[in-house]
């Protein structure tokens, strides 16, 4: 809405007949684009919007299903006859509700009663810096506003915290009180000014971000590292800001800054996946994760300047919509089957060998030559790779070694025969995978392994194992988020928490958040 609540009070049918003609046509434009805005929200509902069924009363859904209009007048007096009449309800007395009297004798007024046990914040904290703010320009009549004549209508106060540097080590308290102004205009308008709020992100509908905070933006980047860095519940947070700063929070106060700083950083998604797409060399591996009582996956996508995390299903929708279709860079995955459309596509060998040396431990025969031989041959292929890097040799390797790849290649066609159930697997992922095996052999400055994931993921699999995962969807899409950010400075060898503090304060006021850090050393 461009006019607000306060504005429409003070215009009446008067004030618009005196105003002249330009300033009228401008406050038309406002009252029209509002009528229509209010208009819509009128008429939203369960069938034409996000809205639930359950928010709608009985009648209302009814009438949804029937045309109104084809009611007669007919009609309606046979309804009304067909209701029985009831008795007529005593409404209590006025009197009545008033003269109910407490204890004391005294009558009770509404409300909360004195003595009563309070819910709000008690502890008081010194006031070190001061902020006032006033609206700059006339909603009506858009003439600047003379700040000296002022009246303050609101006030709250935000605690945040200095940055620590080698001067002044430590951290340091600070409670900003804010004071916002109305002004009154030569016009007869009075103007307010109040804090921003920022709509919320599509991915996040019920999150918003306000300047309306008691933790201010430093504070919040704190509790995102104590939450998720030193993998600290909720409570030992509240603990440790008590135990250390001194400062008393609600365990729900945390819990909403937790999620309102994933809502700020929500926009940094799209900047992450366009230098996902841009990459020449991608590494990307997934491990299972609980999401409440649904089974879900955390994603990694790890580049040379990125790491971005995702929760979803073990699907290939999550990999379209990041990757889509023609992505031309380098892929190294496991043995998932989701990746195998991209052309450019290298498989991690340590997964390989990994089932290569349990069939060599197999109390089968068959089974432990075949993983022998898997290991030999992988084995000498590493030891010529690594020596390819520094020392590229004449020919490429897929030709030096051809028969021993012809010889193998045989060997797994023999065991998908196997009655032998890991060796069937194994010899059937090598026919599978074949040619983004061996690519390696032909450009071999590509890794060989997807340790890169894995590595990302580790922190998390230990924090997974400590919380049990999320709760709701919010709070998947929060973590990802924040995470992402957090890897992706730590990567570029920048401190996530001023950048993210940055980004919460920017979205509080409403301005576009920073671009990510570039890489230290790159300026």
């Amino acid at each position: 809405m461009q006019l607000s609540n306060d504005d429409l009070s003070q215009l009446d049918e008067e004030d618009l007949l005196n105003l002249p003609e330009e300033v009228l046509r401008f406050l038309s434009v406002h009252l029209l684009n509002d009528l229509k805005e209010a208009r819509e929200r009128l008429n939203q509902n369960s069938h034409n919007s996000s809205r639930p069924p359950s928010s709608e009363a009985p009648w209302e859904k009814e009438s949804q299903h029937s045309d109104t209009n084809d009611h007669s007048e007919e009609a309606e007096e046979t309804n009304k006859s067909d209701k029985k009449e009831l008795p007529p309800v005593e409404k209590p007395d006025k009197e009545t509700k008033e003269s109910r009297q407490d204890e004391a004798g005294e009558p009770r007024k509404p409300g909360k009663q004195l003595g009563a046990e309070g819910f709000g914040r008690t502890q008081k904290i010194a006031v070190t810096h001061y902020q006032d703010h006033f609206p700059q320009r006339c909603n009506c009549c858009q003439q600047p506003l003379n700040a000296t004549i002022k009246k303050a209508y609101t006030a709250f106060e935000t605690i945040d915290i200095e940055w620590a540097n080698e001067k002044a080590p430590g951290l340091r308290l600070t409670n900003t009180k804010h004071t916002y102004y109305e002004i009154s205009c030569h016009c007869g308008q009075v103007n307010i000014k109040k804090p921003h709020r920022s709509n919320s992100h599509d991915t996040l509908e019920k999150i918003n971000c306000s300047q309306w905070r008691l933790v201010g933006p430093g504070l919040a980047s704190l509790i995102v590292c104590l939450t998720y860095r030193m993998r600290l519940s909720r409570e030992r947070v509240q603990e440790f800001l008590s135990d250390w700063l001194g400062l008393q929070l609600s365990v729900g106060t945390i819990h909403n800054t937790l999620h309102e700083s994933g809502s700020a950083a929500m926009p940094i998604e799209d900047e992450l996946v366009k230098e996902i797409v841009a990459s020449q060399q991608l590494h990307v591996d997934e491990t299972s994760w609980m999401e409440l009582t649904t089974f879900l996956w955390l994603w990694v996508f790890s580049t040379d300047t990125v790491t971005a995390f995702w929760i979803s299903s073990r699907s290939s929708e999550l990999i379209e919509n990041i990757l889509g279709q023609a992505y031309c860079g380098w892929l190294m995955s496991d043995g998932y089957q989701v990746y195998r459309k991209y052309l450019n596509r290298v498989r991690c060998w340590a997964h390989l060998i990994r089932k290569a040396e349990g069939l060599q431990e197999s109390l089968n025969k068959d089974s432990q030559l075949f993983g022998e031989k898997t290991l030999h041959l992988m084995g000498m292929l590493m030891t010529a790779i690594r020596e390819a890097r520094t020392h590229p040799p004449n020919i490429a390797l897929t030709q030096m070694y051809q028969l021993q790849l012809i010889s193998y290649h045989q060997l797994c066609e023999a065991m998908k025969q196997s009655t032998h159930k890991k060796t069937k697997a194994l010899a059937t992922e090598m026919l599978n995978d074949w040619e983004a095996i061996f690519r390696v052999l032909e450009h071999p400055h590509l890794p060989l392994t997807n340790n890169e994931a894995e590595r990302a993921l580790r922190h998390w699999v230990i924090l997974r194992r400590i919380s049990y995962g999320t709760r709701t969807e919010e709070g998947s899409c929060v973590f990802a988020i924040l995470i992402s950010v957090i890897e992706t400075c730590r990567k570029r060898q920048q401190s996530p928490w001023v950048y993210l503090a940055a980004v919460i304060n920017n979205r509080r006021m409403g301005i576009a958040v920073p671009k990510l850090p570039i890489v230290k050393g790159s300026e």
